[in-house]
């Protein structure tokens, strides 16, 4: 990445070349933009991130305001979901010898080459911003695999609204309203067959 392939130009940031102490950058990240960077948390996305270079006497600051909404997948269901993101992160960049991390926040450029490529960590610190815990708005789950869910799991004590079950999914099961009749005609996602061998081998 920070060899800058030419797909990620656009990203390169040449702070030798700045002609004054400040700087203002705007990108808009759209599906283009993770589909090339091939992470595996975030595969579609609309976020605008604004960066500020502030030059010093020794090293160059950058802030990025980012804020936007991405596509992931819903911690309940499975299903996809967007999520939406909004965070301030800084990176102080210094020239040096060769490339190189100091800490999570300082990188060193070769004094040389005077630039560095931020598509990386544009798309890390939206990764970062995803909260721990996602899912859908009440009544927007997949219906048929919340039931499926509901059926199988078993909770460690009902009463309590939003315990964790036995594999660690957390959920209300008195509020998931499911169709009994609608399920049997409705196609099982393959991704709980595996769960549904770990649930009977207990």
């Amino acid at each position: 990445m920070r060899n800058g392939m030419r797909k990620f130009d656009e990203y390169n940031i040449s702070l030798k070349g700045m002609k004054a102490d400040s700087a203002v950058c705007e990108f808009q990240l759209d599906n283009l933009f993770f589909t090339h960077i091939d992470g595996p948390e975030v595969r579609k996305g609309n976020v605008k991130v604004t960066l500020t270079i502030k030059r010093t006497a020794q090293t160059f600051v950058l802030d990025f305001n980012t804020e936007g909404v991405v596509t992931v997948l819903c911690d309940r269901c499975l299903d996809e979901m967007e999520q939406p993101i909004v965070s301030k992160d800084k990176l102080k960049v210094k020239f040096g010898s060769e490339y190189a991390e100091e800490g999570t926040d300082i990188v060193i450029v070769p004094e040389g080459e005077g630039a560095i490529n931020v598509a990386w960590f544009l798309y890390e610190f939206i990764v970062l911003a995803i909260p721990m815990k996602h899912v859908h708005a009440p009544g927007k789950c997949n219906k048929a695999m919340a039931g499926h869910l509901k059926k199988h799991l078993r909770v460690a004590d009902p009463s309590e609204e939003g315990e964790f079950d036995e594999v660690g999914v957390e959920m209300d099961a008195d509020k998931i309203n499911v169709d009994e009749d609608n399920l049997d005609n409705h196609p099982i996602d393959p991704r709980w067959d595996d769960l549904e061998k770990i649930i009977d081998n207990n």
